[in-house]
This record gives structure tokens, sequence and C-alpha cells, in this order.
């Protein structure tokens, strides 16, 4: 057995080998120490290789699923052996074989897929590690999407797709790119010509001329490889029928999202990766996963047409009215129909790989029969005036329209309540099929004919308590008590012997039993090669049901965006060709729900003015005035209303962030080193169409340093990208930029000491802050009172030693205190500084935290203040 494990395992050398033994599937030797830490199932030993134990651990095979999913959540591989041979037919172990193999790129099984997410293969090829061909495929969603791109947008397309496998040519190529998990494959595999021959296949087509592959050479090779790996994977597919979305794709159609801004913005998941409160969390409102899976595509992949936005603007603000006489916007009833549709995307990825189950079948049959109901909705009323533009809506009741004979099919051969697998039987309804019919007849009849053999008996025999009767294990006998057993005609053949009766079987009664038992086993195989039959004869429809999946999931997700926009009160932007950022009270589309009040605020960049200094205490705001510019600039180009008063948006081509500290120890960078990685690719590739966020630069080397890097940073942004850009900082000495370079202007958060308590107004105003209240927000943040003191009275010694060294007009223009070029840097007189500062000291005392000592020092403080 171990040498025919061992065969199969050379066959599938990187994957975890299940190995079907009964009725558990068996891991060994490594195998089986990976999966019994991975999925935290027993590890125990049999037999021996080499003189030492085998480690061996196992799951059962009814419940593997649980366990594959958890095994492909990890990035694992799983090859699945089962039992092919007949028991006692041959000799040794019985023949297995590998019959499917799962990998985390190339899932379609409802069980093992997330529902609001869709698994993806990313096929790159290059052949020089400078110019790459992409190929990405959705096995589940019936799509693929190619593209040739450069090193520089490679990673942020890859952050677009969001593989769960990467397969590449050259290995050292995906290395420089930092995809060390990358798997090389044949050099083979990526060839043009074999991928042309999967999709003629697969299209049934003679030429693939439409698709226009000469556009893009390297990415149809790199598909050769998606496709060739995708067979390897789905053994008993010989091509993908359902693979009829092919698109080639340019860099110039969607606003490019790096992995560092969609984490930033926390777009799908939180910093601390959670599922909500996100973006995602926020406006996903659908009534489907097909909804969800759309959903979450725009939001990773904003649109940069402009008539393609405009378009989902117009759906939207047709599905915020209301029919006559209805009590909703038209956006929530559709969203209450949808809520009842199957997943048909799925559905019909499943019937091309053949996979699909009774109850998958069951669900299309009931949603084709909501359709009726969802065109009449989106239909106008002809009965009543109607100002509502219906038209807008007809490609999606056009892909509602499917041939007749699809539900009239499934309506005839599928039972109303079918099992959840074909081998239990009865998925195939009454009456579809005659033959099925007489011998679930003879199954259902048997109960009458022993009534009546045993009535007969009884009267024949004379034995009043004879009883004809059925077990699984003896199948069918008459039974008469000891007490009669001298009654016993001779034609009954003695079955098995009890207590207290006999068991007999006649000709009669053994005749009726093999034609009842064969009839259940002849039932069983014709209802499967009856599903098998319908399995197929649903191919034709693959496309229609992926139009229809299509049309379904953007009418679900522009229904979401319409029902956001009708309870939180968003409008929809003007989106104009020109660079530039307009926004009149704008508020953060996640935060205002989270918050008792959220405070609004406007924002304007656009050339010419296109950089905006930040300052302002921490905790005041500057942070989520900059997401939330970007989250609205990303929400306008999906085509979606914005939480704004009003909002005029130009078309970007990329959205930068440079935000908090974080490092990446694993890849040997600090957190300085990775702050000035995300500055560098910003600086580099940011253009005048750009939107650029940056917070906060330079803070992880010293203050000159971080600095000088800053200045120059804010400086290269501002003139040579001529990007739009927020860039908050806590330098008050790069504010002096706006007084040098037109296109910079300062805003500033604001804060307010009352009571020595600070409140933050979370409001934007004109110039700069005139401090950053960092020791008030540390004392809030619950540093102990010892340090915040400690804390203080250090800084008065370094402004002291600043004042000293510093002339008498400058004298309190320290980066902590007054900024250069603001309106409170004119040079005031030594009297009014430090009536101005002993006023800032007195109102910082609390007197009833000081000691007598404390007093005393503070005592001398003030005087030497006074003396200068």
């Amino acid at each position: 057995m171990m040498q025919q494990y061992l065969q199969l395992k050379s066959t599938q050398p990187d994957k975890l080998l299940f190995y079907r033994m009964g009725d558990f599937y068996e891991l060994f030797f490594e195998d089986a120490e990976l999966a019994a830490q991975l999925l935290q199932i027993t590890l125990t030993h049999r037999g021996q290789s080499a003189g030492k134990p085998i480690p061996m651990a196992g799951v059962p095979f009814h419940a593997v699923d649980q366990y594959l999913a958890k095994l492909v959540a990890l990035g694992h591989s799983v090859a699945i052996c089962e039992q092919v041979g007949t028991p006692g037919a041959t000799k040794g172990p019985m023949e297995r074989k590998v019959a499917r193999v799962v990998t985390p790129g190339t899932l379609t099984e409802s069980t093992l897929l997330p529902d609001q997410e869709n698994k993806t293969l990313v096929s790159l090829y290059s052949e020089d590690g400078r110019l790459w061909g992409v190929c990405c495929v959705a096995l589940s969603a019936g799509s693929v999407r190619l593209l040739e791109c450069t090193n520089p947008a490679l990673l942020a397309n890859l952050a677009r797709f969001n593989p769960a496998e990467v397969l590449v040519n050259d290995k050292k190529y995906a290395q420089g790119m930092g995809l060390p998990k990358a798997m090389e494959r044949p050099a083979w595999h990526f060839d043009a010509g074999l991928a042309n021959n999967h999709l003629m296949q697969t299209l049934q087509a003679a030429n693939l001329q439409s698709l226009e592959l000469d556009k893009a050479p390297l990415a149809a090779k790199a598909m050769g490889a998606a496709l060739q790996y995708a067979r390897e994977t789905h053994l008993n597919v010989d091509h993908f029928q359902h693979l009829s979305d092919i698109r080639i794709e340019q860099e110039s159609s969607f606003l490019t999202l790096d992995e560092t801004a969609r984490r930033n913005l926390e777009l799908l998941e939180t910093l601390r990766g959670e599922s909500a409160p996100t973006l995602f969390s926020r406006i996903n409102k659908t009534g489907s996963a097909m909804g969800a899976r759309r959903l979450r595509q725009w939001i990773i992949e904003p649109l940069r047409d402009l008539a393609l936005i405009e378009e989902r603007q117009r759906r939207i603000a047709v599905l915020l009215q209301s029919k006559p006489m209805a009590a909703q916007c038209l956006a929530q009833s559709l969203i209450g129909l949808i809520r009842g549709q199957a997943d048909i995307e799925r559905i019909s990825s499943r019937i091309a790989m053949q996979t699909v189950k009774p109850r998958d079948l069951l669900a299309l049959r009931e949603s084709l029969a909501q359709l009726p109901e969802l065109i009449q909705l989106l239909s106008a009323d002809n009965t009543a005036p109607d100002p509502i533009d219906y038209r807008v809506f007809e490609p999606y009741r056009q892909a509602m329209v499917l041939p007749p004979e699809l539900a009239d099919t499934l309506n005839r051969a599928l039972s109303d309540s079918p099992p959840v697998l074909l081998r239990d039987g009865g998925v195939i309804a009454d009456g579809y099929d005659a033959d099925l019919d007489e011998l679930r007849q003879i199954q259902t009849g048997s109960g009458q004919f022993l009534i009546q053999l045993e009535a007969k008996e009884r009267e024949r025999t004379g034995i009043a308590n004879l009883k004809v009767e059925f077990n699984r294990v003896h199948g069918y006998y008459i039974e008469v008590s000891s007490a009669q057993s001298e009654k016993v005609p001779a034609h009954y053949v003695r079955r098995q012997t009890m207590k207290n009766a006999e068991r007999y079987i006649t000709d009669e009664l053994k005749a009726f039993e093999e034609k009842a038992l064969s009839a259940k086993d002849k039932a069983l195989a014709l209802e499967k090669q009856l599903y098998e039959t319908l399995q197929a004869w649903l191919f034709q429809f693959i496309a229609p049901l992926q139009t229809l999946a299509q049309a379904l999931s953007e009418l679900d997700a522009l229904a979401a965006l319409a029902r956001v926009a009708f309870e939180s009160d968003w409008v929809c932007p003007q989106m104009v060709k020109n660079s530039l950022i307009d926004i009149a009270e704008g508020r953060h589309p996640v935060l205002e729900t989270q918050v008792e009040q959220f405070t609004p605020n406007d924002c304007q960049l656009y050339p010419g003015k296109h950089m905006a200094l930040i300052t302002g205490p921490n905790m005041g705001g500057k942070s989520t005035y900059m997401r939330q510019t970007a989250l609205i600039a990303l929400l306008a180009h999906m085509g979606s209303f914005v939480p704004a008063k009003q909002a005029q948006i130009g078309i970007l081509d990329r959205i930068f962030t440079r935000i908090g500290a974080s490092d990446d120890l694993a890849g040997g960078r600090s957190t300085f080193m990775v702050e000035m990685t995300e500055a560098a690719t910003i600086v580099r590739q940011a253009t005048p169409s750009s939107l650029v966020i940056m917070d906060e630069i330079g803070r992880g080397t010293s203050t000159f340093d971080g600095l000088s890097l800053a200045w120059e940073i804010a400086k290269r942004l501002a003139g040579a990208n001529r990007c739009l850009t927020l860039f908050a900082t806590h330098y008050f000495e790069i504010t002096q930029m706006a007084s040098e370079l037109d296109s910079v202007f300062n805003v500033h958060l604001s804060a307010t000491e009352q009571a020595g308590k600070l409140y933050f107004l979370h409001k934007i105003q004109a110039g700069p802050a005139n401090q950053s209240y960092g020791l008030q927000v540390a004392k809030l943040a619950g540093l102990p009172a010892l340090v915040v003191k400690g804390a203080q009275k250090k800084l008065q010694e370094l402004e002291a030693e600043k004042r000293a060294q510093t002339p008498q007009g400058d004298l309190f223009a320290s980066a902590e205190s007054v900024p250069p070029g603001s309106a409170h840097s004119n040079s005031p007189s030594a009297e009014d500084l430090s009536a101005r500062l002993l006023a800032e000291k007195i109102d910082e005392l609390d007197p009833d935290e000081l000691s007598p000592r404390e007093a005393l020092d503070l005592l001398f403080q003030l005087k030497n203040i006074r003396n200068h």
C-alpha cells in the first residue's frame, strides 16, 4: 500500500495527498506532519519506513470539504486520491488514482469559495523582467482578463487582481518584483498557440480574430500557462466552456490603487485586518453574493471612462425614484427581489465544469421564476404619467429574457425537494422519464405485494400468525413461529433460524426480491444517467446564464449604491476631464456612521493651487480629512454618489497614499525604509492627474534629516510632479513653502483649550496652525502626570536654549510654537511675547496637582520668563 501511495505522491509532489482508505482520507510522512499542524488533527504512526515509524493523520471523508477550505485559505493545494477498484477484484491494495486537485486559485466549489469574493489565478510572462504579459483567470466567474504592463504598474495590477496563485515563466523575474511565492512553470506552457487551441475548443470557434490577441502577445502566452494549469487541476474537464468573458484591458481603463493605497484607505479590510468598518462594509447593501462581488470589484477597479461613470450615475439616479403609489424607492424594491436570486454566476460555472449539484439547479429554477417580476419592476408603467427614464435598464431587461425551454425543462426534470447528493436518489421528478417511473413503481408497490402475499400464504397454509417481511441484511422472508413449524409447506426453504421462529424463502418471493432490489439499483443508475444528460443539455445555456448573472449583479450593486445615497443624503458628483477636486462639506463615508456628529469640510485642489499643506494637532482630524477626500474621489470614479453637499471631481489616473508607521521586518525593511520606499514610488510615478495624500513624512529619523526630506519631497510634488496633493506635517517650517511657491497653500485643523482641557474642532481653516498641542494630547492618551510635567519642563528648557540662540525678533518662532510666515510671526515685542507665554503657562496650571517643590520651581520659571 505504501508503494502505491509513494507512486501517487510522486505525481503530485508539491501538493498534500489525501489518500482514501475506507471512510477516511489519510496523509503520510511530511504531509501528515504538516496537515496535523495546520488542521489541528491528531498525528499518529503506522508501520515503518527505513526502521522509523511512518507519521499518519487523517480526516473523515464526509467532512473533507471543511478541511479543504482551511487548507486552501492558508494557500495550500491538495490532491485527492480515490478508491476506483472493486473490493476483492484485485490482488494487493485496491486500485486508486488522483481524481481531483484543489488549488487556491482554481476553485469552483461553493463549499470552498467565500461568497463575496472570487479566487483568481494570475499567470505572468516576461522575456526581460521589465515588460510583462498578465493573464488573470477567475474560473468561478468564467472571466479571463489580459493586459501588458511595465514593472512599475505590475504590482498595482496584481493588487487589483488579488491572486490566490501566481504562475511565472522565470522565477528570477518574479523574485526581482518581490513575488517569492510565484510558481515557475515549464517554458512550453507559455505558448500562444497552446492558448489558442484551448480557446478554440472552449469557444467552439474556428479562429480567434475577434479577440485581437495579437494586440497583447505577451499576455496571450501567459494565458497559455494559465489554461494549461487549470486543465491539470480539473482532471475531468476537457475545456472550460464558460470562459467566454475574455477581455484585453488597458492600463488607462481604471484608476490605479496599489496595495498601499487599498490598505491605508481601508477599502476591503481595516488596518487591523478586520472586515469592518471599511468602505466595502459601509456601502454593501446588496441582496445577493453576486452583487457583493460586483461591488467589491468596482471598489478596487474605479473607472476612468467618463461615459461609463456617467452611465452608472444615471442608473443610480433612476433607482432613487419611486413608482407611483410606491412606499419605497426602486433600489429598495430591487434589492428585495434580488435577495431571492441564486448565485447564477457560480451555478453556470459549475454547469460547465460538470460539478453542478441538484440543489443548485433547483435554486436556478426558482430564480428563473422570479425574472418576470424583476422585468416588471424595471419597466415603465404605461397606465400612468411616468417621468422615470427606464430606458437605462433596457440591457438588463433583455438579459432576463431566456429561452422558455430552459425553465420548462428544469420544471419537468427536477423534483421539488431534491437531496444534497445525487447518489441518494429522488432528484428527477416523477413523470419525466417513463422507465424511471416504472422502476419506482416496483419499489413503491412492494408494500402492497407483501400484504397480498401474506394474506394468500396464511389462507393456503392455515398459519394465522405468518408474516412476510424485509430487512437489509437478509432481504425478504416469510416468518413462522416455532409452534406452527409443522404446518410449513415443503416448498418453503429455510433462510434463518430465530429463537422462537423460523424464516423461509419461496421461489415466488425470491423472484420478487430480485426484481425489487434490482429496481432500486437500476433506478439510481438511470437517475444518474438522466441527470448527466440534463447537465450536458444545459451547456447550451451557459452564455445566456452568464449574461443574466452579470445583469443581476450589476443591478444589485447599483441598487446598493442608490440605497446608501438615499439613506445617507449623498449627492451625485459632477465629473470633469480636467484635473481638480472641489468638494463642499465633504464627509468621511465610513466615520460619518461611527460618530454622533461628523464635522464636514471643504477641499479645493486645482492646477495652480494643487498642494495643501495641512497642520494641526494630533487627533485633530488631519488623517480623516485626507482619507475622506481620497474616498470621495474613489467613490466618484466608481460612478457612485458621494457624501458631500456638492462635489466636482476631475478624472484621476491614480491615488497614492503615504500614511502611518509600519515596518516590513520579514523583508528586512525598517519603518523609515518602508516610509521612504513609498515616498520614492510616489515621487517617481505621480502625474498632474494623480491624487496624493501624504501624512507626516520624515518622522522615522532625526529632526533635521526628516525635516529636510519632507521639505524636498513636498517641493518636488508641488513643482515637478504638479499632482493634487494633501500634505500633512508637524514640521511647521514647511508651511513657509506657501510663500515661495504659488501652487502651495496652508490650511489647518484647529483646536482650543478651555480650563486646561483640549477640544478638537475638526474644522479646516485657512493658514497654518499655531501649535501642535502634543503634550495635551499625551495627557489625553493617559500618559502619567509626572511624565507629562517632566516633558513640559524639558520643553521649557529647550525653548529657553532656543531663545538664547535666536535673535530677539524670532524668539519663539520654533518648530513647536509659531510657524514662519504665519500671521503671528511678525516680530512681536519682547514684552508681548513674555506676556503671551506667561498667560499660556498660567492657563496650563493645575494648582491641585502641584507639590510645594514644583510650585517653587514654577515661580522661578515664571520670573525668568518675565525677566526676558
